[in-house]
């Protein structure tokens, strides 16, 4: 297996990770109760997805 000859500057490592960035979930408004949600989640307010109750709020 090969190995590498010399090691890597500094630069050239923070380089490669320049792109290991956080992102913010995506928040959503809930098309029932119109709280914010999730974007692909049950409401956690009403219970609702794609305009049916699938669980029954707390």
């Amino acid at each position: 297996m090969p190995l590498p000859k010399r090691r890597h500057s500094r630069a050239r490592g923070r380089r490669r990770r320049t792109h290991w960035t956080l992102t913010a979930p995506t928040v959503t408004e809930c098309g029932h109760c119109h709280q914010p949600k999730l974007a692909h989640h049950i409401c956690p307010n009403c219970g609702y997805y794609k305009g049916a109750e699938v669980v029954a709020p707390k």
